[in-house]
């Protein structure tokens, strides 16, 4: 897979989500022109993740289809591994490896990738300068606050150049200020790769601040898209 990709659109048509006899996603139509942000908003159990989880290959629907560009990911019949969809996923949590170093973590997409050496070494040297965390790629990650290794994730996310971005809530564990500051880095960041992302997040500031359009769900629904 090769570590430029282009950033590519993303597309939902009559996405439709069930667990049990709970309708999570209704009938949902959405499109995300590539090299673009959209922020996914709304209260906790609106659907958010859900989506999220469909766009990464972690769900597969129960109606309708996800495309990347002409490429259906994932409809009823099919769904393409999250492995093989060329995405980068930045997580609430971090998600790092405790026994690796930062420059470990953020190798580890490339490895899987099986990029050489000495590629992998650039690549990682690069994603490490554009978080401003080269100074520290020998720590582990017990050693960097919450704020360095959320920049630390982020950097294992884009390292491979992925055609999409995923992020879920990566700024709520975060004090107010420190989320400020980070909201700011991730929007300078997505526009020098010009990726396109997909952004989940609680707050309207920091949707605002991030995203070209705002899509607004409640009960599994679209109730409300801003574009800006």
């Amino acid at each position: 897979m090769p570590i430029n990709s282009p950033s590519v659109a993303i597309h939902l048509r009559g996405l439709r989500q069930r667990f049990g006899e709970q309708t999570v996603l209704d009938d949902i139509d959405l499109d995300v022109p590539a090299g673009t942000t959209l922020a996914l908003l709304g209260p906790s159990g609106c659907g958010k993740s859900t989506l999220l989880k469909l766009l990464a290959g972690l769900l597969q629907p129960d109606g309708g289809r996800v495309m990347f560009g002409d490429q259906t990911v994932a409809d009823p019949t099919r769904c393409v591994p999250p492995e093989a969809r060329d995405l980068g996923m930045v997580f609430q949590d971090y998600a790092l490896w405790p026994h690796m170093t930062v420059a470990g973590n953020v190798s580890f997409p490339l490895e899987m990738r099986g990029v050489p050496r000495a590629a992998r070494v650039a690549a990682v040297a690069q994603a490490l300068s554009r978080v401003g965390l080269e100074h520290l790629a020998a720590r582990r990650p017990s050693a960097l606050s919450g704020g360095q290794q959320q920049r630390v994730a982020l950097a294992r996310a884009i390292v491979a150049r992925p055609r999409v971005l995923l992020f879920d809530e990566p700024l709520s564990n975060l004090d107010a200020q420190l989320r400020a500051t980070l909201c700011d880095d991730v929007r300078t960041l997505l526009a020098q790769l010009g990726t396109t992302a997909v952004y989940v997040t609680h707050d309207r500031n920091e949707a605002d601040a991030l995203a070209h359009t705002i899509v607004t769900l409640a009960h599994g629904r679209v109730v409300e898209t801003v574009n800006r």
